[in-house]
C-alpha cells in the first residue's frame, strides 16, 4: 500500500456505501395482497420448455382469474366458482377442469391472505433488488409451489413463479398494474365461456 493510499484510506469509510434493499415483512406482503380487490395488466409468461407466451391478466379477489393469451395463441384461463377451466385454442372439446384449492395460484386468490400461517411459507429471501416468498398449501403440498416476487417502496407484486408436481416451472412477469377497476362477472364464468365457444 502506498503513503497516498494509506492516508485515503480512513476516508473510504465515510463515503455512502450502495442501499440494500431490506427484506418485505410477510405480514406486510400479507397486507398487500389482500389490499388487492381488481387487478388489470399485461404478462409475460416463460413456459417450462423455453418458449415465451403473451396476454393480458384479469384478477378479482377473492378466487379470480383471467389469462387471455395474444395471437397467435389464442388460449384462455379461467378460475371462478372455485373451479380452473382451460381452454384449448385448437380444440373444439370443453374446457379441462380442476379444483382451484389444486393450484399454488389458491395461495394468492384466497379470501384472507396469510403467509404466517404455519408451513405455508417455505422461503424468504431479499435477493438485492426484490423479496422473494416461496409458498405452498400447507395441507397439499404435493400441488407444487408458488414464488411471489415484490419489489419495494411502494410493495408491488412483479412476478410470480409456479413450480409444478413433476418440477416444471412457469413464470409470469407482471406489467404495470391497474388496480380497483369494475371487471365484468363474464370475465370469470367458465360456464358461459363454453357456452359461447360452443364446446
Amino acid at each position: 500500500m502506498n503513503r497516498r493510499t494509506a492516508l485515503l484510506a480512513p476516508f473510504a469509510l465515510l463515503l455512502p456505501l450502495p442501499a440494500v434493499a431490506e427484506i418485505i415483512p410477510l405480514s406486510a406482503l400479507s397486507d398487500y395482497l389482500n389490499g388487492l380487490t381488481t387487478v388489470e395488466t399485461d404478462f409475460t409468461q416463460v413456459n417450462s420448455d423455453g418458449t415465451i407466451s403473451t396476454g393480458k391478466i384479469f384478477i378479482q379477489r377473492p378466487g379470480r382469474v383471467r389469462f387471455e393469451y395474444a395471437p397467435p395463441d389464442r388460449s384462455l384461463v379461467i378460475a371462478g366458482a372455485g373451479q380452473v377451466g382451460i381452454f384449448d385454442a385448437k380444440s373444439n372439446q370443453p374446457p379441462e377442469r380442476y379444483p382451484l384449492k389444486q393450484t399454488p395460484l389458491n395461495l394468492i386468490l384466497a379470501e384472507n391472505v396469510n403467509l404466517d400461517q404455519a408451513e405455508m411459507v417455505i422461503g424468504h429471501r431479499e435477493d438485492g433488488t426484490s423479496t422473494r416468498v416461496l409458498a405452498q398449501d400447507p395441507e397439499y403440498p404435493e400441488y407444487g409451489t408458488i414464488e411471489l416476487v415484490f419489489t419495494s417502496d411502494p410493495v408491488e407484486l412483479r412476478q410470480w413463479v409456479i413450480t409444478d408436481d413433476l418440477g416444471s416451472q412457469t413464470t409470469v412477469i407482471l406489467g404495470e398494474l391497474t388496480k380497483g377497476g369494475e371487471l365484468k362477472p363474464s370475465l370469470f364464468d367458465i360456464t358461459a365461456e363454453t357456452e359461447k365457444r360452443g364446446n
